[in-house]
């Protein structure tokens, strides 16, 4: 049995004339330090997103390449929740993963129970999502991965992206705008289609 199986399963029949709440599914948003995860959170949630924001340190400043988000003045600490309800049968919780290696500890209890992940990835420096990627392998948990249009524009193409990450053709790879409610529920619903094929595979 997947992960997936007992979170997608169609629960016991509701009653007649009784309203079904939507199904709870998990799903979680992962990628590199600086890469988009609150931002596409916070885009998307329909309430006020829980964060475990921590201002950036002077140490901290040290250890995380700043190159890219000079601006960048907080950082994840645990991890972002906010939740979408896509219809009335089905509601996402969203848990956003931090980005930094030093974090990854938390990484197990965070994605325990998903449906699936979508890793956010940024041209620039797309080292920095290796570890998202190797861990939904390793974990057999279904992914797709969204190029984040920093600026409207992204530094490589979709295919020179799956050739970088050595993703199969089966992962899906997408362009997105983190900060546009429509570009982000269009990423997770590749996500939720990629689950739902598993179940039914």
């Amino acid at each position: 049995m997947t992960p997936t199986e007992p979170l997608l399963a169609p629960g016991p029949a509701a009653p007649p004339g009784a309203v079904r709440p939507p199904l709870p599914v998990k799903m979680v948003i992962a990628g590199g330090f600086g890469v988009g995860k609150t931002t596409a959170v916070g885009a998307i949630s329909e309430i006020e997103p829980l964060t475990t924001e921590a201002s950036i340190t002077e140490v901290a400043a040290g250890v995380d390449d700043l190159t890219h988000t000079p601006r960048k003045t907080t950082t994840t600490v645990a991890m972002d929740f906010g939740c979408l309800t896509i219809d009335p049968t089905l509601k996402l919780y969203l848990f956003g993963t931090p980005g930094q290696e030093r974090f990854g500890f938390m990484w197990d209890d965070i994605v325990e129970g998903a449906v699936g992940g979508l890793v956010i990835v940024d041209t620039r420096r797309l080292d920095d999502c290796y570890a998202a990627v190797d861990y939904f392998e390793h974990k057999g948990i279904p992914f797709a991965v969204a190029v984040n249009a920093f600026d409207g524009r992204v530094e490589h193409t979709l295919e020179d992206v799956r050739w970088a990450l050595d993703v199969s053709e089966g992962v899906p790879v997408v362009v997105f705008d983190a900060r546009e409610r429509g570009s982000v529920r269009d990423a997770l619903l590749v996500v939720l289609e990629r689950a739902l094929a598993r179940t039914e595979g």
